[in-house]
């Protein structure tokens, strides 16, 4: 049995969605998990807080620590990766999971808003990587996993939002500069689902109930990172990996559990290419 028992995971963005869900599912192993994000009192429209995240993963098995911490302010991170490294011993696994989003063209996108998607997908993705690194160097099986999709230059994903993929790429980049920087002694890997996750993010911005409906909820994200951060960093590194794929690969094929609503039209997500198409790159 692969098992994060014992592992130390830093996790940015885990109060709600994908985070916690990963944090749930290490917690299942009896993984210490660093709890990181801006929601530290409840927010009027978004559920969940830093601390709530904390008493799921206790409730789960694990031990946590709940840290309030502002991915864009670099002495903020720094803190709390040394917070983490106090209260555990080290950090295992690094997961950049935090992210911004807008989906508007050029002319209704306020440089404001870029600077925060650009600030905390790709700047923080690079912020958090290079502040875990010396303690993943020292890692018996160090892992950094980053929330983000593989790079198609497929106009379509550029069309309608621009700043949001560049934005979103730059983390997939890192992923590729990093793998290649650090193979054979910290894994970099980036993770995306196939399909809409039911999140926040997919009722508020994609939809509403009716996306949702259509949707994977996130446990699915959640296993396809926990059988990633149990292979062997040597040699599972580089990769763009889909969620379905990982599962399939692992011998999960039956994922109707998943699904929000069994039986239900899912959506696909952006970014993934036809399943024919990513074989065949292959």
């Amino acid at each position: 049995m692969r098992t994060l028992n014992g592992k130390t995971i830093f996790i940015t963005g885990a109060s709600r969605g994908i985070g916690k869900a990963l944090a749930i599912r290490a917690a299942a192993d009896g993984a210490n998990v660093v709890i990181t994000g801006k929601t530290s009192d409840p927010h009027a429209r978004l559920p969940g807080t830093i601390h709530s995240a904390a008493e799921e993963v206790e409730a789960a098995g694990g031990k946590a620590l709940a840290i309030q911490m502002d991915l864009r302010d670099e002495e903020q991170v720094t803190a709390a990766v040394q917070q983490a490294v106090d209260r555990f011993g080290g950090i295992d696994i690094l997961v950049n999971n935090a992210s911004a989003i807008r989906l508007t063209g050029t002319l209704h996108t306020p440089i404001k808003r870029l600077d925060l998607m650009w600030q905390v997908n790709a700047r923080g993705t690079f912020l958090a990587s290079q502040t875990c690194l010396p303690h993943l160097l020292k890692a018996e099986n160090p892992h950094v996993l980053t929330m983000s999709p593989p790079i198609d230059l497929d106009p379509k994903w550029f069309r309608g939002h621009a700043a949001y993929t560049v934005a979103k790429y730059g983390m997939s980049m890192f992923t590729l500069g990093m793998a290649a920087e650090f193979g054979g002694r910290v894994a970099f890997n980036s993770l995306w689902p196939r399909t809409a996750i039911a999140t926040a993010a997919v009722k508020n911005l994609l939809g509403g109930d009716a996306s949702v409906a259509r949707s994977r909820t996130p446990a699915i994200v959640a296993d396809a990172a926990h059988a990633i951060l149990t292979r062997d960093h040597k040699t599972a590194t580089g990769n763009f990996y889909i969620d379905d794929e990982v599962l399939a690969e692992e011998g999960v094929t039956d994922l109707d559990g998943y699904a929000v609503s069994p039986g239900t039209p899912l959506l696909t997500d952006f970014f993934v290419p036809p399943v024919t198409e990513r074989h065949a790159a292959k």
